[in-house]
């Protein structure tokens, strides 16, 4: 008789991972907060959908999950010059250029949520210089739709001080770290991944204005790391948005822009 999905454990490259990222937060003296980890579940799959606005978004989502928890999290991952460490914490490797690929990465995905795996994916698919959310895909709402896990948003704020888009990294002591975990949002299996995936989208924009504001260092006028709208001078979300739409259709210029994962 078959039960529910054993959760999975950290492997030893796992504990040596989170030893050395520990090693460096601490080394760093960097301010790590996370909230709400109880809407993370202790066992069986979910998707983690996190916002991206820095290069150190995954290591933030994982940062509690991994420590307290002592899940592994399985990334969907984009980047080709680490590869060492893709193979090293078993994420799944994305090729934005090969449609096929990116097929192959979602099945993967789902089978390893079905199989009672944490998945994280940042539905943006890049980073976002002017710090609001770019316009998600439809993957995580589909992966969730095929494995029936439920989809928790993590939103991390404070990161971008330290290395974002376009800016030299810092060491940046001190420097608080946000990251918050939302109630989970359950997707039907008939339900259209369009609508869910904007239902998704504005759950995380919610969270994120909710984030932003109640920072500890606040939103100062005039700084660099806080968003237009909030009095900040990070680029034009209208900009960025322009920009991101060209970039889009050069990696995948077939499919319109709903249809795609």
């Amino acid at each position: 008789m078959n039960g529910p999905p054993r959760p999975q454990r950290l492997t030893w490259k796992w504990r040596v991972i989170a030893a050395i990222v520990i090693g460096v937060v601490n080394g760093c003296r960097w301010q790590v907060r996370v909230q709400d980890l109880d809407r993370v579940p202790a066992a069986g799959g979910a998707v983690l959908a996190f916002n991206h606005h820095s290069y150190l978004d995954f290591l933030m989502v994982a940062w509690a999950p991994v420590r307290t928890l002592h899940r592994p999290i399985r990334f969907l991952w984009a980047s080709r010059w680490l590869g060492w460490l893709v193979r090293a914490a078993e994420a799944v490797p994305v090729d934005r250029g090969s449609s096929a690929a990116r097929a192959g990465a979602f099945d993967a995905a789902a089978k390893s949520l079905r199989n009672g795996d944490l998945v994280a994916v940042a539905p943006e698919q890049t980073i976002s210089p002017s710090f609001d959310l770019l316009p998600f895909r439809t993957g995580a709402v589909r992966m969730a739709q095929l494995s029936g896990a439920p989809i928790v948003p993590a939103i991390g704020w404070g990161s971008q001080r330290i290395a974002t888009k376009g800016r030299r990294p810092r060491v940046a002591p001190r420097t608080p770290i946000v990251v918050r975990f939302g109630a989970p949002i359950h997707v039907g299996p008939d339900e259209d991944p369009v609508v869910a995936t904007e239902r998704l989208r504005t759950a995380m924009a919610d969270l994120l204005d909710t984030v932003q504001r109640e920072y500890v260092d606040g939103t100062p006028a005039g700084a660099w790391w806080v968003p237009e709208r909030l009095g900040g001078t990070a680029p034009s979300h209208a900009e960025v948005l322009r920009e991101h739409e060209e970039r889009a259709r050069r990696w995948d210029p077939g499919p319109p822009p709903e249809d795609r994962a």
